[in-house]
């Protein structure tokens, strides 16, 4: 096998010129987005950070607002989620570098095109990754016995619980950990893995008691629902979802279809193997092992919770808390086999998002100056907004009301067709028939 091993002052030179490239595209990512890279959920995110105090929806633990709102003294909502991106990333390499650990796995998949698109979005998964690092060395502090039990189990507990209060998903996670000690059984350290479990599973029970039920009494009966989707259509759903976000260089297929997704979805599945062999013909360390099980159990999770909750279609987001982990073993392993080369995976994968990026390019300052313009004109821009929507599945109805929340956070979004009616309700064809929205040509 071809290895190559570069003398560290080169080393050092390339992870410097990574580094730089890395946060150069995060930033373009969401300025070369029509809407800054945000979605329907980052309405409620913007709003919720706005607002806070005042607590109008429990869809999402209120974590990641109050991380927005952390910054919002000298920033506006939006780009101060922009902000915990950024350093959410900054984190995560700063902590890896001075512990010495996978740091330079960290820094191949914070660079690769997903990870660069998780960071640029308004959305709680970027926030969740630095504790999902924090996580993986604490069990390995554990595993190598250089954290005592008891502390063990309160470091854990800490970081599932913080998870949790940032994704309801980080649940995956305890059932994980609790998973790995059932594991380990007989083992020093297996009740640290299986009591921290239970208490961060405890805690979300005690969360749904206290703060759900307590705002939104009607949480399940909104987001409960059975049968959905057929098992099926879940299950191309899922192939189409780990194919994407296991290809290191586009994780977007094609929503038209077409011959290109063969090549999307044969790298992605091609590199599944790839790891499935190298995980097996090369021995994984017990740390090893609970990254990798931790995470597989929160992608098996992901999908089974599909059929009882209603939840987008498992992709490159949804799963991302549970690939980093998978990702950086993949790249241990590949350091200890082709060296330097690995470095390669992150600049190919760079250089085809910038190429996705440039070619797709919106112009997010042109839209956010447009908008702002817009709603001065209307005297609305400090006001609290509804926007009509007919249908939440076609993005491009709801475009618009996300374009107009990065200026001005209090949107709500309404589906009643009378509320058109009234003079303060927008629409997309209100806001469109006064303005231009400079779009993507792809997303």
């Amino acid at each position: 096998m071809i290895s190559l091993k570069l003398h560290s002052k080169y080393e050092k030179i390339i992870q410097i010129v990574l580094i730089l490239m890395t946060y150069v595209m995060v930033i373009l990512r969401f300025l070369l987005n029509e809407k800054g890279r945000t979605s329907p959920d980052s309405i409620r995110y913007l709003r919720q950070s706005d607002i806070f105090p005042i607590i109008d929806n429990t869809v999402a633990p209120l974590g990641y607002p109050l991380f927005i709102k952390l910054f919002t003294f000298v920033l506006d909502d939006f780009w101060s989620s922009k902000l915990v991106g950024i350093l959410a990333y900054t984190f995560i390499l700063i902590f890896a570098y001075q512990k010495k650990f996978y740091f330079k796995e960290i820094l191949v998949t914070s660079a690769l095109f997903s990870l660069v698109s998780i960071f640029s979005y308004t959305m709680s998964e970027a926030l969740v990754i630095p504790f999902l690092v924090l996580l993986f060395y604490t069990a390995k502090a554990i595993i190598d016995g250089k954290i005592s039990t008891g502390k063990g189990i309160a470091y854990l507990s800490l970081l599932l619980i913080l998870m949790i209060n940032v994704r309801y998903s980080a649940l995956f996670l305890c059932l994980g950990t609790v998973f790995f000690g059932l594991l380990s059984y007989r083992k020093a350290y297996w009740q640290s893995f299986v009591i921290s479990g239970m208490i961060g599973i405890g805690f979300y029970g005690f969360y749904k008691i206290s703060f759900i039920d307590y705002f939104n009494e009607n949480y399940l009966d909104t987001f409960l629902e059975i049968g959905l989707k057929s098992t099926p259509v879940l299950l191309t759903e899922l192939f189409q979802g780990l194919a994407t976000t296991f290809n290191p260089f586009v994780h977007i297929a094609d929503p038209n279809g077409g011959v290109i997704n063969y090549g999307i979805y044969g790298i992605g599945v091609l590199t599944m193997l790839a790891m499935v062999i190298i995980f097996i013909k090369t021995k994984l360390s017990e740390s090893e092992q609970f990254i990798v099980v931790v995470s597989v159990v929160g992608i098996i999770c992901s999908y089974f919770i599909q059929y009882v909750y209603s939840v987008n279609a498992m992709d490159y987001r949804l799963l991302a808390p549970f690939v980093v982990g998978i990702w950086m073993v993949f790249f241990s392993k590949l350091f200890k086999n082709i060296g330097s080369l690995t470095y390669a995976v992150a600049f190919l994968s760079l250089m085809t998002g910038f190429a996705f990026s440039w070619m797709s390019k919106g112009d997010y300052l042109e839209n956010r100056n447009a908008i702002t313009a817009f709603l001065e004109s209307e005297d609305i821009k400090d006001e609290t907004l509804k926007f009509y929507i007919k249908d939440s599945i076609k993005l491009d109805e709801v475009q618009v009301a996300e374009l107009i929340s990065t200026v001005n956070p209090r949107v709500y979004i309404t589906f009643k067709p009378k509320d058109t009616l009234r003079k303060n309700i927008l629409t997309r064809w209100k806001v469109e028939s006064k303005m231009k929205i400079k779009k993507n040509n792809y997303q």
